[in-house]
């Protein structure tokens, strides 16, 4: 499982059940709610609506519930009011975790993200307790549909990313956080489509966990994490083994 890869998430919450898959729906659609109140319901002027519309058919989000989410946030069908809220904590073994939540009650997500730390032999901390050992990168990925290397490269490089790389089922491009939607935009207007582009937090440093039992608890931990409503992204920078039968 990887610490910092955006595609490996993805792919891991594709593969899961039902109702894992409900779950990565309900996340998804609060992100595209705010993003709606905040920008509108047209994704031709709301890039972030965009990016989690993307985001939605990446996950295999239906068109229809989509639309619906959208026409939702539109009305006064929803009187949630999300915010976005970043916990930090250590995670066994030393691991630093960075949370992203969308919560309409802190206090309840403070609480669970606490409990899951505790319960697993980590510690919720302080804001800023382990973001130093992290950097915040713009990411899109983009389908490796026989992508010519030379062409992706030359595109990227005109659109202002920073760096690229390209695996068997995905290219994944590298930006500064401020310029992730300019790269975005000008590499669609080559052509491109996104499987998904966000800002991530990427580990400077990593932290291996080797112990079985440590490991299990951090794999508890992450499930927990992922398993909570109002958790929408988790970065971490332990270095797990991975086993055969995963694709992360």
């Amino acid at each position: 499982m990887s610490g910092h890869s955006k595609w490996n998430n993805i792919k891991r919450k594709k593969e899961k059940t039902d109702g894992a898959r409900a779950k990565i729906f309900t996340k998804i659609g609060r992100e595209i709610a705010v993003a709606v109140r905040e920008g509108g319901g047209d994704p031709s002027s709301n890039s972030k609506l965009k990016d989690c519309i993307a985001k939605a058919k990446a996950n295999n989000v239906p068109n229809d519930n989509i639309d619906r989410i959208i026409k939702k946030a539109l009305g006064d069908g929803d009187k949630n009011s999300y915010e976005n809220m970043f916990y930090e904590g250590y995670g066994p073994n030393g691991v630093a975790v960075i949370v992203e939540t969308l919560t309409d009650n802190r206090n309840r997500t403070a609480g669970d993200l606490r409990h899951y730390f505790d319960k697993c032999g980590g510690n919720l901390g302080q804001t800023g307790c382990v973001s130093f050992l992290f950097e915040r990168k713009g990411v899109i990925i983009i389908a490796n549909e026989d992508i010519d290397e030379d062409k992706i490269m030359e595109d990227c490089m005109e659109a202002g990313a920073d760096d690229f790389t390209v695996e068997d089922d995905v290219v994944e491009i590298m930006t500064d956080p401020t310029a992730l939607l300019s790269v975005r935009d000008a590499l669609e207007t080559k052509g491109y489509t996104f499987e998904s582009a966000e800002v991530e937090y990427l580990p400077t440093t990593t932290t291996d966990v080797t112990d079985e039992e440590q490991l299990a608890k951090m794999e508890r931990l992450l499930e927990m994490l992922e398993d909570n409503d109002d958790v929408q992204n988790v970065w971490h920078n332990g270095n797990l083994p991975v086993s055969d039968e995963d694709d992360d």
